[in-house]
């Protein structure tokens, strides 16, 4: 067993609770995503036993900061959105220089390439037009709504694992986020299990998909997925705030943010 991954997994798992926040950028950021891909991809090969010792751990992580972390970020992000979003941003932009170092872009990157980071930004920085959709709690639970659950899962899953893309805010725009993050607090079983095995779905089915591409078209790749990154900057950003005291914080938090990444850079990397 992996135990470091425990750390790793809190850090995915509290950003998986921000809508445009993607956990696969923190695992970017952590030096662990191709890894990531490569044992969830094997879940389905005669291999599997292998990669227990990977996301056991780094399940444990996640699974933990979601339930103990989720009220804390949803207080933040409800009482303080502006700062804590000017945190993540940091995260976010902190991770650009590893990525650039990752795929050689200096030597290998191309016209093709530029183009892909540009379609890759431009769908994500896109997603900020559906900021408003999000819905109530619902209450209600009927047959539709736990297909809507599971559906959501699928989705939001596919897009967790996606770096730029995030997870909570495609709930977000499916207008689930709320009751989710309800069920979460107050322990909805039947809601937590029935979006928790669309989640699983999604996770498998996407990282087949994006082993494939890693194995095939490595450089191509990793463009689109620095251009998701540099589009995720759009979804996140607030604004400027109004208010000089907020903007203060804000710029303590993005500067904290971008130490962050550093920081976690120099642990995983030397």
């Amino acid at each position: 067993m992996e135990w470091k991954n425990i750390y790793r997994g809190l850090l995915m798992g509290a950003s998986d609770v921000i809508p445009g926040v993607s956990g696969g950028t923190i695992a970017v950021l952590l030096g662990i995503y191709e890894r990531l891909i490569a044992a969830i991809n094997g879940l389905v090969s005669k291999d599997w036993k292998k990669q227990l010792g990977f996301l056991i751990p780094l399940g444990i992580g996640v699974g933990t900061a979601i339930l103990l972390l989720s009220h804390l970020i949803e207080w933040l992000f409800k009482n303080h959105p502006v700062p804590t979003k000017f945190f993540f941003l940091g995260l976010i932009i902190g991770v650009l220089p590893y990525l650039f170092h990752k795929s050689d872009a200096k030597n290998k990157f191309k016209t093709s390439h530029i183009v892909i980071l540009l379609v890759g930004a431009v769908i994500v920085g896109s997603l900020m037009v559906f900021q408003t959709s999000e819905g109530a709690v619902i209450t209600n639970i009927t047959t539709s709504t736990y297909i809507l659950l599971f559906f959501s899962g699928i989705i939001a899953s596919s897009a967790m694992i996606l770096p730029g893309i995030s997870g909570s805010f495609m709930l977000y725009v499916i207008g689930v986020y709320s009751t989710l993050i309800s069920a979460i607090s107050n322990m909805q079983l039947d809601i937590i299990a029935v979006t928790g095995v669309g989640i699983v779905i999604g996770i498998l089915l996407m990282s087949k998909i994006i082993n494939y591409f890693l194995n095939h078209y490595y450089t191509k790749t990793f463009a689109l997925i620095i251009g998701m990154v540099i589009g995720s900057v759009f979804v996140v950003f607030p604004g400027w705030p109004a208010e000089m005291s907020v903007m203060i914080l804000s710029v303590v938090t993005f500067a904290v943010g971008l130490a962050t990444a550093y920081l976690l850079g120099k642990v995983e990397y030397e």
